[in-house]
């Protein structure tokens, strides 16, 4: 059979050579309306059409795209990306998935070779390096050392699979975030490979993969197991997406920056409702923005529910490819397919879209978002009254000014924090407190130096993630902010854990060019490392005399940030509400240290000569912006810094690493262990049989985010993963986090739904209980879920809206399947997550319309017994619930199964998506 169908194999000639492509204007000429269809959908038909091969990928499919319409479908299309992004964090236990494969082909006697990745996977180690040691010159390399001392080990693995691997780059520690490495460097626009040239497209490990739509690149973020799948040739299949248009007219208003504008666009479009929808850029507004600008709107894509936010190759595109290096012909050849191919920007008033939402740039105004969702917009100029309100309301305390506080006299006072990090030969630490109207202030004397916490109280400042460290304009307005209030006498104030984490080495570099980074030092915002850092919940301990402040006396303290997530326990389990901010105001609220300021009205400090200090005071103009970038800005930087990217510290070259084709796994291994997901798995399939007399092992309410469910950050020794590693001989101090044991699932199923501020229905008190129905004792959720096992009883959860928001954590399904758990009913789910309990062979469950646990009367205590499953399954078929609380009282009631497509129900009957893959590569 013809592998093109449509007759759309045509030849294109550029100066880098001639190629193959598959035209969208032969499809217009058969009569499909192609220059109708948003540009991200021309770009998912293109794919299909090039990878035809009437099996997977289906004229049928092809003929659904071409025939894309703005009203919703239930038409399932597929994806093959043309290459895979992976973090470390979430990259590690992929790695494992595939070395475990090989490992069982080996027990089954096929050749291991032939499990390899069939497309280039880039892997960037950025999510494991800790801000332990901060405010000095010797912060950076310490925490280097540190990060080496706890990882080493997964790093030795990670440079096993680069060497074991065909496809397969590791981007060492310590060059760059992911998604910010990818923008400036990895990312081509369009790729030319064995004769062919194509839309650049991938899938990344990470959800804020979407960053290089900014770029023009189709990119969203997917869980490990569906990114395993397409490393291994699998299509990617999904509905087919809605698409909604965000038209930007206007410019930004002076004294605003990108993360306002993006912090807008979160909360609007989060009312909108885009979930699992597309969004496409278009309008006279997108003139008016660079690249990055573009780039940190498509980066929070995750933060609006949204697959892609996607910006359209234009002029702007081309100018930022020359401006970061991109080979000259490569850069005539995007121009020169875009062009030829229906997928340069133009036509635009032709596109129908689903809906549109508009933003006229020109209404921006400073903003902040908080206090534990992105999408919570807060105006600066109200800050200040927000924050009281957001005190009484989420934490029951009264606010009082700051100005009607006895205590307010010792603010400001004070000078650096112990530099010892144990706490080691310091003076004497003395903590008084004082409680008036209800609110708590802690004096905290220290070498002779005082200074007040108090509800507020900013304990971490933190420059962090490639949301905005990607954008020039933001970084040198934070160190011109800097300078200006240096050159005024300010200081950060003593109690503040300040960092600096570019996303890139080229940051450091034309902050250094410009003077800057010397201002940003002056305020103790040194680097501290090249990776997410606070943004994932990296931020290190507080200073031993600031934690013990908060925690003997439950203070309410903030952190602000330049990242994209501040979900509760995220940032810093001791710091409770998290406001995300561009680095210029990052930089404000350190001089000020405290939240409950308004910026507009009240100074930041007083200089030495005690006058007055306003933000307007010191902060810098666009002009001075874009002069200083125009200085400072060249190819040259990105040359620099690229042309060394695979190359590593010395810490990395030294690295041993095994060099068998089989990885040799170790019983002694904490942090590396072989996935129990396929041993001894059988060659054929069992039907799935209906789920009865199941128990619920949590319930849960709204916006269950995976920061909830997957195992995340630091966790204390009596929790059942500290208690596994003490059994193992770890002491507390080499715990590290559960991201960097992501490796071992006997630490991360311990971990799962252990989050110290989920709160179950089932339990009293918050974090990781449950209570065990049958005993009624209260307990760990592991605990509970062990018991549960040896009385063979399967689990459910239940659930609210937005099940699963957040990051793509497969360890957010795999801990879920660990645990026993077969089913998830919710009123709704978020997309990721939903694949990956299906990827996971767990079952997404969801109300019917109208009803919610609630309605239903159901408290969680009941047997549950789910039928229609042994029937055979359709996509979206409904099945019948029954819950008996005893033997006289139960309900029944429908829910919708939320396997989407064939697929999917494939991949269910099979126990997952990597069993479907292994058993293929058995049969064949």
């Amino acid at each position: 059979m013809s592998q093109d169908p449509f007759n759309a194999k045509k030849s294109l000639k550029s100066s880098k050579g001639s190629f193959n492509y598959w035209s969208l204007i032969a499809l217009q000429e058969a009569g499909y309306k192609v220059d109708q269809l948003p540009f991200s959908i021309r770009i998912l038909l293109e794919n299909a059409l090039r990878n035809y091969d009437d099996f997977a990928i289906t004229k049928e499919h092809i003929e659904t795209l071409a025939s894309w319409s703005p009203e919703p479908s239930d038409k399932d299309i597929p994806f093959k990306p043309a290459r895979v992004l992976m973090q470390d964090f979430t990259g590690v236990p992929a790695v494992v998935d595939i070395a475990s494969l090989r490992a069982e082909a080996v027990r089954k006697g096929k050749d291991p070779k032939k499990i390899n990745p069939l497309i280039p996977v880039d892997l960037v180690i950025d999510h494991s390096v800790q801000v332990d040691y901060f405010g000095t010159n010797y912060s950076y390399q310490k925490n280097v050392d540190v990060e080496y001392e706890r990882n080493g080990e997964r790093y030795q693995f990670l440079k096993w699979a680069q060497k074991a691997f065909d496809n397969f780059s590791v981007v060492p520690p310590g060059m760059g975030i992911c998604h910010q490495v990818n923008l400036e460097y990895l990312a081509q626009g369009v790729i030319a490979r064995d004769g062919d040239v194509f839309p650049d497209t991938l899938v990344g490990t990470d959800s804020h993969t979407p960053m290089v739509n900014g770029i023009g690149v189709v990119a969203w973020g997917v869980g490990g197991i569906e990114a395993e799948a397409a490393i291994l040739g699998q299509p990617i299949y999904f509905i087919m997406p809605e698409v909604v248009g965000l038209k930007l007219t206007g410019k930004l208003p002076l004294g605003t920056t990108a993360t306002d504008m993006v912090l807008t666009i979160t909360q609007l479009l989060r009312k909108h409702g885009v979930v699992g929808k597309f969004v496409e850029v278009f309008g006279s507004g997108l003139d008016h923005l660079t690249v990055p600008d573009r780039a940190t709107i498509s980066n929070m894509s995750p933060e609006f529910g949204c697959t892609v936010t996607y910006f359209p190759i234009d002029d702007r595109t081309l100018d930022y490819m020359g401006k970061t290096n991109r080979a000259k012909d490569q850069i005539q050849l995007v121009e020169d397919y875009t062009k030829a191919n229906m997928l340069w920007r133009e036509n635009e008033d032709k596109i129908k879209y689903s809906s549109v939402v508009e933003l006229d740039l020109s209404t921006v105004e400073p903003t902040v978002s908080g206090p534990k969702r992105p999408q919570d917009k807060i105006l600066v100029r109200e800050f200040k009254h927000k924050f009281g309100e957001l005190l009484e309301e989420v934490h029951g305390r009264k606010y009082i000014p700051i100005d009607k506080r006895d205590e307010g006299r010792w603010y400001g006072e004070g000078g650096s924090q112990p530099s010892d990090r144990e706490g080691n030969n310091l003076a004497e630490i003395e903590y008084e407190t004082k409680v008036k109207n209800g609110l708590k202030t802690v004096v905290v004397k220290l070498n002779n130096e005082k200074f007040a916490l108090h509800d507020g109280s900013i304990v971490i400042a933190a420059i962090t993630s490639c949301t905005n460290t990607s954008n020039p304009s933001v970084m040198i307005g934070a160190g011109l902010v800097a300078r200006k209030a240096r050159e005024r006498g300010l200081d950060v104030k003593p109690w503040v854990k300040t960092s600096l984490a570019p996303g890139s080495k080229v940051v450091t570099d034309y902050l250094e060019t410009a003077g800057l980074l010397d201002d940003l030092e002056a305020l103790r915002f040194h680097v501290v490392g090249y990776g997410c850092t606070s943004c994932i919940g990296n931020s290190g301990p507080l200073p031993r005399h600031i934690a013990k402040a908060v925690e003997e006396n439950d203070l309410v303290v903030s952190s602000v940030l330049s990242g994209n997530r501040n979900f509760e326990a995220r940032v810093h389990p001791q710091v409770k509400m998290n406001y995300l901010m561009s680095p210029m105001l990052v930089v404000a609220y350190a001089l000020a240290g405290r939240v409950d300021v308004d910026l507009n009205e009240e100074p930041l400090g007083y200089d030495p000569n005690l006058e007055p200090v306003y933000l307007k005071d010191i902060w810098p103009s666009n002009d001075e912006i874009f002069e200083v970038m125009g200085k400072v800005l060249s190819p040259a930087d990105f040359e620099k810094s690229y042309g060394e990217i695979f190359e590593g510290n010395e810490q990395w070259v030294k690295l041993e690493a095994p060099k068998d084709e089989i990885y040799q796994w170790s019983d002694q291994s904490t942090y590396i262990k072989e996935a129990p997901f396929f041993e001894g798995l059988s060659e054929n399939v069992t039907e799935p049989k209906d789920i009865l007399d199941a128990r619920v092992l949590l319930k849960l309410g709204d916006s269950i985010t995976t920061d909830h469910i997957s195992p995340a950050g630091s966790f204390a020794e009596s929790s059942p993963a500290g208690q596994y590693l003490k059994n193992r001989g770890v002491e507390k101090k080499d715990f590290n986090s559960y991201g960097s044991r992501r490796g071992n699932d006997e630490v991360m199923v311990r971990g799962t739904f252990a989050n110290v501020r989920i709160k179950n229905q089932l339990a009293t008190k918050e974090g990781g209980y449950t209570t065990h129905i049958p005993s009624g004792e209260e307990m760990s959720v592991y605990d509970a879920a062990v018991s549960y096992r040896k009385a063979h009883t399967p689990l459910i959860v239940l659930a609210g809206k937005e099940y699963g928001s957040g990051s793509s954590r497969d360890w957010a399904a795999k801990g879920t399947n660990l645990l026993g758990i077969k089913a998830v009913l919710a009123e709704s789910y978020e997309r990721i997550h939903r694949s990956n309990l299906v990827g996971m062979g767990v079952l997404p469950l969801q109300y019917v319309e109208g009803d919610t646990a609630e309605s239903l009367g159901l408290n969680g205590k009941e047997s549950f017994s789910i039928r229609g499953i042994s029937e055979g399954l359709s996509p979206l078929k409904k099945l019948t619930v029954e819950a008996i609380s005893n033997e006289e009282n139960s309900k029944t009631f429908e829910v919708v199964c939320r396997l989407d497509s064939a697929i999917e129900i494939e991949y269910f009957k099979n126990g997952g998506i990597l069993h479907y893959v292994l058993r293929d590569f058995l049969k064949k």
